[in-house]
């Protein structure tokens, strides 16, 4: 006579182990590394407040450095545009500042431009 078949029952250590790396891999998931996100000018309230109507081109270069967008229709504007996005927050630190000029010379600032989201 054959004896009665039973099912096949993993092994209780078995279970565990895979409900262990089940539960790993899940925690290990939300562990990816966001990368902070920076770019343009990060510019201080001082440099900002330093540049003056009146000013030369060459003046606020100094003062500011290079601006992030030079538009190549208006020569007579400059745009410095900083943004900053720390790793996995979803909020971002947006400014624009836009410099105006006269010929040579500064005839306006625009600070705290608001930025539209794209």
């Amino acid at each position: 006579m054959s004896s009665p078949t039973r099912p096949y029952r993993k092994p209780p250590i078995i279970k565990a182990l895979a409900i262990g790396s089940l539960m790993l891999l899940t925690l290990l998931t939300g562990c990816v590394y966001r990368v902070d996100v920076q770019q343009g000018n990060l510019l201080e309230t001082e440099e900002i407040e330093s540049v003056k109507p009146g000013m030369t081109r060459s003046q606020v270069r100094f003062l500011l450095g290079s601006p992030v967008v030079e538009d190549a229709f208006n020569h007579d504007r400059w745009d410095y545009i900083y943004y900053y996005r720390q790793g996995r927050s979803r909020r971002a630190d947006r400014r624009w500042l836009i410099v105006v000029f006269d010929g040579d010379r500064v005839s306006e600032v625009r600070r705290d431009v608001p930025v539209q989201p794209t």
